[in-house]
């Protein structure tokens, strides 16, 4: 048990593939076939656990928003408030209950925090029967806005971290452990794959490293009953292929919803993964929308400019290609694919870094003909709110006129992806591969390449 829930936990986590492969490998020793450890241990064998040094220079767990500790803990000292109350610094509500009290104690409106208009003057605190200098009531009217700042900021950094794991890996960080533990195979399976789809981008000109590798195969194939050393009895029913001892497809489709996967889920479950994707586009919306009227973005090129919040653009924009994916394999399972014919959200472009793009073109590259594509429909949140109509007309002839299949490029249909080989994960320093993690550890120190460390 305390394996499973070791395993469970990397789903929150950037644990490399082979030390998850590790986890994966000691919970079905006893079950995998000799070809499947032989699979498994292509990635196991590079764990942490079985090299020598045993380190990695990659950090190993997503960003975390800061809360509001440092806030709130000057806030009951500058008021001389008695703390007998247990406040989570890092629950927005509790944060928010605790601005809602205090505020009254200098008679301040929450979210009334116009400097010039909205304190109170003398004859004003006077009358509330305020007994402060201006001095002691500026301070803490100045600490109570800075505190409602604080929660703005905590919220929108709360919402960009989960949308930088919805661009990874879906939503497999919200598998609850109750459901994850049902079905060995399915969870091995998903927490595998989860930290292959959440590999760090690599510096290249080309594409990157796909995530559905071999071993990722072998274990979906677990899953389905296709196993070297058990026999498993199969039905087929309306497309469904089914196991016997019942994989956990619902779990699964959290991060992988091939058409297989769906066709296995009830249409209450497609349902319900329908309704939460949609709710994850609108969110994703909203954030592209605030970051695109905040940057000056060129859109004919998609090439960063200096003031450009590259990092949060091209992890929403990550996350709300992810989603549109996830979206859009739901309504075709669901049969309902006529919506496009209505509404047809378009993808979002990632910036490129100018170095990038100048290497891309002096090895004989293009620019991508998704981005004339990109510059033609319009804006996929204006869309998503109402403001513009696009619909998979629309999209087909554009694609058509840049030379792009729509189908197979993702545009107006489920992608289909290949399986690739496993690769042992390279160290990285802002995306270029180090041949030895201390060594990546004293570049990164010395900032011997440009980016956040």
């Amino acid at each position: 048990m305390e394996l499973i829930k070791k395993l469970h936990k990397t789903l929150s986590q950037r644990k490399r593939p082979e030390d998850v492969a590790q986890i994966v490998f000691e919970i079905l020793e006893d079950k995998l076939s000799s070809k499947e450890k032989g699979i498994l241990k292509r990635a196991a064998n590079g764990s942490l656990k079985k090299t020598f040094f045993g380190y990695t220079s990659m950090i190993q767990e997503f960003a975390t928003a800061i809360g509001a500790e440092k806030q709130i803990k000057k806030t009951i000292e500058i008021f001389k408030l008695d703390n007998k109350k247990s406040i989570d610094y890092n629950n927005v509500d509790d944060i928010k209950k605790f601005i809602e009290e205090v505020s009254p104690l200098i008679n301040k409106v929450v979210g009334a925090n116009n400097f010039l208009s909205d304190r109170l003057n003398k004859e004003q605190r006077k009358e509330k029967g305020i007994d402060l200098s201006k001095r002691s009531y500026n301070k803490k009217w100045r600490l109570l806005k800075r505190l409602e700042n604080k929660i703005l900021k905590y919220r929108r950094e709360i919402k960009k971290i989960e949308f930088q794991k919805v661009g990874k890996h879906g939503l497999a960080h919200t598998i609850e452990f109750e459901e994850f533990q049902k079905d060995l195979d399915s969870a091995c399976f998903i927490a595998y794959y989860n930290s292959r789809c959440n590999l760090r981008s690599v510096f290249t000109n080309t594409s990157q490293e796909r995530s559905f590798d071999k071993i990722s195969q072998m274990l979906l194939n677990r899953c389905r009953g296709i196993s070297t050393n058990t026999t498993l009895v199969f039905f087929k029913n309306e497309n469904k292929l089914e196991r016997t001892n019942k994989t956990n497809w619902w779990a699964i489709s959290h991060i992988y919803t091939s058409q297989e996967v769906l066709n296995n889920l009830s249409d209450k479950h497609k349902g319900e993964l329908l309704g939460k994707w949609t709710g994850v586009l609108q969110g994703i919306a909203d954030l592209l929308a605030e970051i695109w009227s905040k940057n000056d973005i060129d859109r004919q090129t998609m090439i960063v400019k200096i003031g450009n919040d590259s990092t949060t653009w091209n992890n929403t924009a990550g996350a709300w290609n992810k989603a549109r994916d996830n979206w859009m394999n739901i309504i075709y399972a669901l049969g309902m694919d006529y919506i496009l014919d209505e509404i047809c959200f378009g993808k979002v472009l990632r910036l490129m870094a100018a170095d990038v793009v100048s290497w891309h073109y002096s090895t004989g590259g293009k620019l991508d003909p998704n981005t004339n594509i990109w510059n033609k429909i319009p804006l996929p949140w204006e869309v998503f709110q109402g403001k513009e109509n696009c619909n998979k007309e629309l999209v087909v002839k554009y694609c058509n006129q840049a030379g792009v299949n729509p189908e197979k490029s993702g545009w107006i249909a489920p992608r289909v992806h290949g399986v690739v080989e496993f690769k042992p994960t390279p160290e990285l320093v802002h995306g270029v591969k180090v041949s030895n993690p201390f060594l990546a550890t004293v570049l990164k120190k010395h900032k011997v390449f440009s980016g956040k460390t």
